[in-house]
């Protein structure tokens, strides 16, 4: 599988990233090891966990930790071949540092991820969330120290527009610290809220890792309109983590579906191609409950898309409007 740079980390990984979201439940030990395995037998060399994943089981302050316990006995023999990135900052208990980006809560949390993966560094670390009530510079300083220390080799941010990119780049380049490489966002067809800030991403060479490129699996084809929920389907096993789309929706993927036959891809090979197109794109974090999902997944990874597909799939699901000029002329 061709690799792709992450930002400006020196790092080259696969289009596809293999997500960890659904370990534990519903995707069992055994067969989460399966996937990891075969996974990398597919050329996939990125891998991205958290420290609060723990598949359908995972609630608000539950203490997690499961997805990379698996990922550290999946790894065992095959950690210097893989790039791993995982997380801190969701809340992991009910304690008053058991979530947000404190000094104490980040460097307990990186403690406890190089513990449950049984290895001595995160190759990319990744704050997951903004968290208002510590400020940016202390939030870079404590990766400033992990960084030197060795135990995180790159530093990335989740679920952050680009105006907190810049900040955090500028504070970087003022200290001398790591900047921000990576940037993993929730982006699909569907959802495409952070499109404007993309071109900041190509402008200053970060790497954007999106997260929901198959927006929950709507975009695989599995739903029609008017049809039963398929058995297997997140949609089915778990509505709290999908809810059911509306009439709109439903327009968008059936003009979707058309441009895919269209191409002669599957649903999942068209999505998945299409949100590589986009600027910026490192790699697509892609959560999977069997192996076949990932052999999809590495197909539309190397699916090109005609000009003309990108323009009519603008078409139905159309860009936000660009940025407003701050000023007006008299």
């Amino acid at each position: 599988m061709e690799k792709r740079r992450l930002g400006s980390s020196g790092l080259l990984v696969s289009p596809i990233c293999l997500g960890t979201m659904t370990f534990g439940s519903p995707v069992g030990k055994e067969d989460s090891i399966r996937i990891v395995h075969g996974a990398i037998d597919q050329g996939i060399n990125f891998i991205d966990t958290a420290n609060v994943y723990e598949g359908y089981d995972r609630f608000m302050g539950s203490s997690g930790g499961v997805a990379e316990e698996i990922l550290g006995e999946a790894l065992k023999g095959r950690r210097e071949d893989i790039i791993v990135a995982t997380k801190a900052g969701s809340p992991n208990g009910t304690g008053p540092q058991d979530a947000g980006l404190s000094p104490v809560t980040i460097m307990r949390e990186l403690e406890g991820s190089l513990r449950r993966m049984k290895t001595d560094y995160i190759d990319l670390y990744h704050i997951h969330w903004p968290d208002p009530d510590t400020p940016l510079e202390t939030v870079l300083s404590v990766m400033e120290t992990a960084y030197r220390q060795g135990k995180v080799r790159s530093f990335g941010v989740c679920n952050h527009p680009a105006w907190q990119l810049c900040e955090l780049l500028w504070i970087a380049d003022k200290r001398g610290w790591p900047p921000v490489v990576a940037s993993q966002i929730p982006f699909s067809i569907l959802r495409r809220d952070y499109q404007n800030d993309l071109e900041f991403c190509v402008k200053h060479d970060v790497g954007v890792t999106p997260y929901q490129s198959l927006q929950g699996g709507l975009l695989t084809g599995k739903y029609r309109r008017g049809a039963d929920l398929p058995d297997g389907s997140r949609m089915k096993e778990n509505p709290k983590w999908l809810g059911a789309p509306d009439e709109a929706t439903f327009d968008k993927l059936e003009g979707t579906a058309a441009l895919a036959e269209e191409a002669g891809l599957s649903m999942t090979e068209y999505a998945l191609a299409w949100t590589l197109a986009q600027p910026a794109m490192s790699s697509l974090v892609v959560g999977v409950k069997n192996l076949q999902q990932v052999e999809d997944a590495v197909r539309g990874a190397a699916a090109d898309l005609a000009p003309e597909l990108l323009r009519k799939q603008d078409e139905i699901t159309p860009p936000p409007p660009t940025n407003p000029t701050p000023f007006s002329r008299l």
